[in-house]
């Protein structure tokens, strides 16, 4: 019986054991200038840790899961004038992506606080824009769709269905400035059809002259 000595495992498998970032913390510099700070697990970003991406100078801090943003975290970006930090997005990931409850800053200052899913604002929210709209309701794939209602900056609001950021089906368009009250069915944001009448008019601002005769 020939018998062979036993195989020696080469250094090199042992060093790059050693040397695999696992559990502790530590600072990992990319090729194109990326740098990450954080836990790791099996080589990969795993847990709490903070990157900064080079080229945008944008940072992620917060939770990780097998390399990618996953559970509670924020994202910061530059002022492009005063170079310091304004976050854009606080709240949850998932697979790298906006997933979960969450708050998106816009510029202008415009604001989005709800729900999110694959990165897009989908479920209940309340989103504030510029021109001083509100809109609260539900969304699907960033753009109000099923039941909401919109509040324009006179006060003046529309409560009903939505489809594709339009308002569509049934709804209510309550004109307060003037004290009255349009019910009925809209498509692609134009109603189509519905009933006008007086609704606190002795409340509003600017009546209109003569009141709306009963049927």
């Amino acid at each position: 019986v020939v018998k062979y000595p036993q195989a020696v495992e080469p250094l090199w498998h042992e060093w790059d054991r050693k040397a695999q970032k696992c559990g502790l913390r530590h600072t990992f510099y990319a090729v194109n200038g990326d740098q990450y700070t954080g836990e790791w697990l099996d080589n990969l970003k795993h847990g709490k840790g903070t990157q900064l991406w080079k080229r945008t100078r944008a940072i992620y801090s917060g939770d990780w899961k097998f390399g990618k943003r996953d559970g509670y975290g924020s994202y910061s970006i530059p002022d492009p004038v005063t170079k310091e930090y304004k976050k854009v997005y606080n709240g949850w990931w998932k697979n790298d992506k906006k997933c979960g409850y969450g708050e998106m800053f816009y510029p202008g200052g415009e604001r989005y606080e709800g729900e999110w899913s694959e990165g897009l604002r989908s479920g209940w929210g309340r989103m504030y824009y510029r021109d001083g709209f509100i809109y609260e309701g539900q969304w699907l794939e960033d753009q109000p769709h099923g039941q909401g209602m919109l509040r324009l900056a006179n006060e003046n609001r529309y409560e009903g269905g939505w489809k594709d950021g339009k308002k569509h089906g049934p709804g209510k368009f309550f004109y307060l400035d003037k004290g009255q009250l349009l019910e009925g069915v809209w498509a692609a944001d134009i109603p189509k059809c519905g009933i006008l009448i007086d609704f606190r008019r002795d409340e509003a601002p600017a009546p209109t002259q003569y009141p709306i005769p009963k049927v």
